[in-house]
């Protein structure tokens, strides 16, 4: 280090900003880099897996168990099977589940949707936006049974067609987003699980701010674990978008608690439909922050590299990983334009995020995947699970290369962590 850089780190060291300089000195040592690319045949068995308990090697599915760190695989469902004898277009999908790292119980969360009259086999009907709902599971044995499965209500006076202020099922609906929308236990002991909710307007009905689509914003469901090993659920106040700058809402969101307590969540937006239809809205993740656990929230702003440029990126889900090492990192999408809505999905990239400033360290970003000369025009790299593997400290991501015919090829991809 020569002397220049000795006086800028001691004048850091006067500053609030010392840490932030420090961090990304060292991100910029940080290597990231991807380790393998492998098309296959068939979706992973590591697709949507997750590990069990605190420590160790044992993974599962809500089909499948691995005792092996994910190598081999024995076909096990948990027990009980809670979906015996509902009816038939009842809707429950799991999502990779959660330890909580200090108790080490296994926390599923589900969406769900109580409606006879829905196929199953639709994708999303409109009543998605107006019915589903969310449920939980806990295991103590590591996901082998399943203690009971309960829809997620807040305490107080709610009920199950009232389960959360501000919620209404049959008017409007709250949801998990993608599965980067994981749990995380804060500082202060409690479980926050990132939602959105669809927003009614003064008369009731479902608001749409004139772009012709359901609007969102995100609210965080924030439970305390009880004796019997439920949680007492409560909800943050919600998290608002500005409809003259992203035209579905914010939606979603993935969290992480820095080493100061603060919590980051990043968030989809989306330009165009009615409200945008020449795309002029930049194309931005968006973000927030909270102080005091998660209850309150910071104004939502585009979210930027550490060096204050901001970035285009797609309306698409992403996901933030907490690493072993203590770093923070993202997986998500960057356009080097500017976005129409949805479209491109593509480079797929991982980065660092600088835990002072809470934004994206630009050097740190590397391309895990992009559009490729045979690739179709509507390829999308995104709906995704990532993990990291606990014997080599590799983030592995096993998902999909698609076009929304339903084109897939399955790929695995690791990237190292240096």
């Amino acid at each position: 280090m020569n002397r220049n850089s000795i006086a800028t780190v001691l004048l850091g060291a006067c500053l609030l900003g010392m840490y932030s300089v420090w961090a990304e000195a060292d991100a910029a040592r940080t290597q990231l880099s991807l380790k393998e690319k492998t098309v296959l045949e068939k979706p992973s068995p590591l697709r949507g897996a997750f590990y069990v308990s605190v420590t160790g090697q044992e993974m599962m599915t809500y089909s499948a168990r691995s005792a092996d760190n994910g190598c081999t695989w024995v076909q096990q469902a948990p027990q009980p099977d809670f979906t015996t004898g509902l009816p038939e277009n009842y809707r429950r999908i799991p999502y990779p589940g959660f330890v909580d790292p200090v108790n080490g119980a296994l926390l599923t969360v589900m969406l769900a949707m109580d409606r006879e009259d829905v196929d199953r086999a639709v994708h999303e009907p409109k009543e998605t936006a107006t019915d589903s709902y969310i449920r939980y599971r806990v295991s103590l044995d590591g996901g082998k049974t399943f203690l009971f499965d309960e829809p997620v209500i807040q305490e107080g006076g709610y009920d199950f067609k009232h389960p959360l202020e501000g919620l209404y099922l049959g008017k409007n609906a709250i949801f998990l987003g993608d599965m980067g929308c994981r749990p995380i236990r804060t500082k202060q002991g409690r479980i926050i699980v990132p939602t959105q909710m669809t927003v009614l307007n003064v008369e009731g009905a479902l608001e749409t701010f004139g772009s012709g689509w359901d609007y969102y914003q995100c609210l965080m469901l924030i439970g305390t674990w009880k004796d019997d090993h439920r949680l007492a659920w409560t909800v943050s106040e919600p998290i608002p978008a500005d409809p003259e700058r992203t035209v579905r809402g914010l939606y979603e969101p993935t969290l992480a608690e820095m080493p100061d307590g603060r919590i980051l969540c990043v968030m989809r937006g989306s330009n165009g439909l009615k409200k945008d239809p020449e795309y002029q809205l930049p194309s931005h993740k968006w973000y927030c922050v909270s102080t005091d656990g998660g209850f309150h929230w910071s104004k939502p702003e585009p979210w930027r590299y550490s060096n204050g440029k901001e970035f285009f990126s797609p309306s698409s889900m992403s996901q933030i990983i907490h690493h072993s090492n203590g770093r923070y990192f993202w997986i998500g999408t960057i356009s080097p334009t500017n976005c129409r809505g949805n479209a491109p999905r593509w480079p797929l990239v991982m980065g660092e995020i600088d835990p002072a400033s809470m934004m994206l360290i630009e050097e740190s970003v590397i391309t895990i995947d992009t559009k490729g000369d045979g690739d179709p025009d509507g390829l999308q790299l995104s709906n995704f699970y990532a993990f990291e593997n606990r014997d080599t400290g590799d983030i592995v991501l096993p998902m999909q290369r698609w076009v929304p015919q339903d084109q897939y090829e399955w790929v695995l991809y690791r990237m190292g962590v240096e």
